[in-house]
């Protein structure tokens, strides 16, 4: 699956980090890890990529469960991305 607006083109890193964000397995995870790429990505820090990076490494069924409260977030992930992450508001599904 490929996003629906795939926009500007992006350096080779950030590049890399979108496809790993809208290619995650599932449908959902998909939307909602690459929606949150595409959304935010423009205002990361260095810290934030990393952070990002990190977080693409575990399994979608976690990073799913911390965004949807429904498991604690560990100390790792936890602060101000997963907190907007658990927003939810960024999830954009085309018809």
């Amino acid at each position: 699956m490929s996003s629906p607006n795939p926009g500007p083109e992006l350096p080779p890193r950030l590049a890399r980090i979108r496809f790993r964000a809208w290619h995650r397995g599932t449908r959902e995870a998909d939307y909602m890890i690459g929606c949150f790429f595409d959304r935010f990505h423009h205002d990361w820090s260095e810290k934030d990529v990393l952070w990002f990076e990190d977080l693409l490494e575990e399994d979608d069924v976690h990073v799913m469960a911390w965004a949807l409260k429904t498991e604690p977030v560990p100390e790792r992930y936890a602060g101000p991305l997963m907190e907007r992450m658990q927003q939810l508001d960024y999830v954009d599904i085309p018809r």
